[in-house]
């Protein structure tokens, strides 16, 4: 890759993480507060606040589960079902954006100087 293209797509990088700075507050999944904006706390922090909340989803689901199994009345199966998928879909989510960096990593790390 030349040179004028990295600057170039550095300047494309350095645009969006501007806007993203700018743009609103991140909307709360339901149940949860979140009082940071976009962009204040960098990607790590992002990345973790992101793990953090697959973790819950999945917990939630797992306590579901364990209580309809249990057989407390006030839990319907098709509850269960739901935060079972959403705590999947999650789960990938997060997978494929790790797998992602990984490649990312790879890639910036084989590129020749």
């Amino acid at each position: 890759m030349s040179s004028p293209a990295i600057q170039s797509a550095l300047q494309q990088m350095q645009g969006l993480a501007a806007q993203a700075a700018q743009s609103s507050a991140v909307q709360p999944i339901k149940g949860e507060h979140i009082a940071t904006a976009a962009g204040q706390g960098g990607f790590g922090s992002e990345l973790q606040a992101s793990i953090q909340r697959i973790n819950r989803l999945q917990q939630a689901a797992n306590t579901k589960s364990m209580a309809f199994q249990a057989g407390d009345p006030n839990i319907e199966l098709n509850d269960v079902m739901v935060d079972m998928q959403k705590a999947s879909v999650a789960f990938q989510m997060g997978l494929q954006v790790r797998n992602r960096l990984v490649t990312a990593y790879r890639d910036v790390m084989n590129m020749q100087v």
